[in-house]
């Protein structure tokens, strides 16, 4: 029997666990998150920071094999973004070696706004991806 998943909105329970995926996540004032349980684990998380009136920034964790990624979940965050916060855009960032995270961004229709050049851990780029509300799938614009 398919074990129903639960929405988790309790930033002390979901930034923990995104921050052990994400790294170089720090806390900082007025974040929040949307995290995705199920049988009572933490598979998924979604943590805001940034609010500025028309951006937030977004940062994703997910367990591996998780199967986490649902049009419900998706649509639960992109709201939170887009018509609870009001927004006209959710902005991300990944190291341009990461061409998972780089796969996974595009395939949700993020799309690649900058490029900051030297600015990870490592040397490399950092890209940064936007979402604007006319653009995302996830919510009636």
């Amino acid at each position: 029997m398919h074990q129903p998943a639960e929405f988790e909105q309790d930033l002390e329970q979901v930034l923990p666990f995104v921050q052990s995926l994400v790294s170089g996540l720090a806390r900082v004032d007025g974040m929040s998150a949307i995290g995705l349980r199920r049988r009572g684990e933490l598979i998924a998380g979604v943590v805001f920071e940034g609010f500025n009136g028309r951006n937030i920034w977004m940062h994703v964790g997910a367990a591996p094999g998780g199967r986490w990624l649902t049009r419900e979940y998706l649509r639960a965050c992109f709201r939170y973004a887009f018509e609870v916060r009001g927004v006209q855009r959710v902005s991300g960032y990944v190291e341009a070696n990461n061409t998972a995270a780089r796969r996974f961004d595009e395939h949700l229709g993020f799309r690649e706004e900058a490029r900051l050049v030297g600015a990870a851990q490592d040397g490399g780029d950092v890209l940064l991806y936007v979402m604007w509300r006319k653009d995302c799938p996830y919510v009636d614009v």
